[in-house]
């Protein structure tokens, strides 16, 4: 008797937690620092403003979810580095615009910390850019003011290989060790207008010196903690986070398992090598089917929400609550998203995790949107003087 009426107050106080989550959900501003639907459609076209088939975005699962600001990523590859990147930025950058054209009823491009909070008050999503990769500057500071003037509101210095502008964690070869020189003049110019610097992809010794050159906080739009996936030099080292945050600066964590949990990175490698391997031996038809085969008998080991919990914690027994925040990475990792957090619908199963953990309204808040719209505010306020 006594066992069954315990186990009927845990299920009843998980209930409540449960619904106190989804109603955070509605009533909280929840910012995501990158979302590349862009690139997702620009692959295969989708009407977004319905529930679509694939995918990890639209405007139903975002409302049922309490997504109220994808930063929407315009991500340019690494091999447009002198080849059309300005361009393919700009085609991207419509696109969005579009959205906000074709369903005013339900998003609105969003420049500012107050268009967010005025269109929230309003029902509608908010729309800010970011840009992946800085190749579309083109080595010209006439292009950072022309995407700014499009509503580009923070730029990830590079991707995948090095660019004009510095050198990536990604890439073996380091060009510049660190900026170039034109990147030390962008790092200003980006200060002076009130574009926030993004420090996800970028090398270490390219962050160090960020960090010196900038004077106002800067953001990882979508990393995680090194601790937990060692000599990732993607994700960032406790030193680097301490660093981030004593600028004031804003982690936003990504949600790819292979950002956070060490078991997937190391079998994501392993699987990534072999298909390239199957991709270099075998016909286009014959590959496939060969990839298909292989990905069939080695399952992927995802990770869950537990897992991204603990990279918040870190950041919170590291620095503080002021200095972490969302970056899914939504429509950018492909199916390797955690048990938990597939889709943007399930943003209340993070404040429920949040919640279970003891965190006050006040600190999920933070972790939401607050801090990063802080740092965003500051930044304008610097670019004003």
């Amino acid at each position: 008797m006594w066992i069954g009426l315990v186990c009927f107050l845990i299920a009843s106080d998980n209930d409540a937690v449960r619904s106190q989550a989804l109603k955070l959900a509605q009533e909280t501003i929840i910012l995501d620092g990158h979302i590349d639907v862009p690139y997702r459609l620009f692959e295969k076209m989708e009407d977004i403003s319905i529930r679509t088939a694939s995918g990890d975005f639209d405007y139903v699962r975002a409302r049922e979810g309490g997504l109220n600001a994808p930063f929407m990523s315009i991500y340019v590859p690494a091999s447009m580095e002198d080849n059309g990147a300005k361009a393919h930025a700009d085609l991207l950058i419509d696109m969005v615009e579009g959205f906000a054209k074709q369903w005013p009823e339900k998003f609105a491009i969003a420049k500012s910390p107050a268009d967010v909070e005025r269109q929230f008050e309003q029902g509608l999503i908010s729309l800010p850019m970011g840009m992946e990769n800085g190749a579309p500057i083109e080595g010209d500071l006439a292009n950072l003011r022309h995407f700014y003037d499009r509503g580009i509101r923070y730029i990830t210095l590079t991707h995948s290989k090095a660019n004009h502008i510095c050198d990536s964690s990604y890439d073996e070869e380091r060009i510049w060790h660190g900026l170039s020189p034109f990147g030390k003049e962008l790092v200003v110019a980006m200060n002076q207008l009130g574009v926030m610097i993004d420090v996800a992809h970028i090398s270490d010794e390219t962050f160090e010196q960020v960090m010196e050159l900038s004077k106002v906080p800067v953001i990882a739009s979508h990393s995680s903690c090194r601790h937990f996936t060692p000599g990732m030099e993607r994700n960032m080292s406790d030193d680097m986070i301490k660093k981030l945050a004593a600028k004031g600066g804003v982690i936003q964590i990504n949600f790819g398992s292979y950002f956070i949990k060490e078991e997937s990175r190391r079998a994501g490698d392993t699987m990534r090598k072999e298909i390239m391997k199957i991709r270099e031996e075998h016909p286009e038809d014959e590959a496939k089917a060969l990839i298909d085969a292989y990905r069939a008998e080695h399952a992927f080991p995802r990770a869950n929400i537990q897992d991204v919990m603990a990279h918040i914690e870190h950041v919170i027994g590291l620095v503080g609550e002021d200095h972490v925040g969302l970056g899914s990475d939504f429509d950018g990792v492909g199916d390797t998203l955690p048990d938990g957090l597939r889709d943007v619908s399930q943003f209340p199963n993070l404040i429920y995790e949040m919640l279970k953990n003891g965190y006050s309204v006040e600190r999920i808040q933070k972790i939401c949107s607050g801090n990063v719209l802080r740092v965003w505010r500051q930044v304008e306020a610097y670019s004003q003087k």
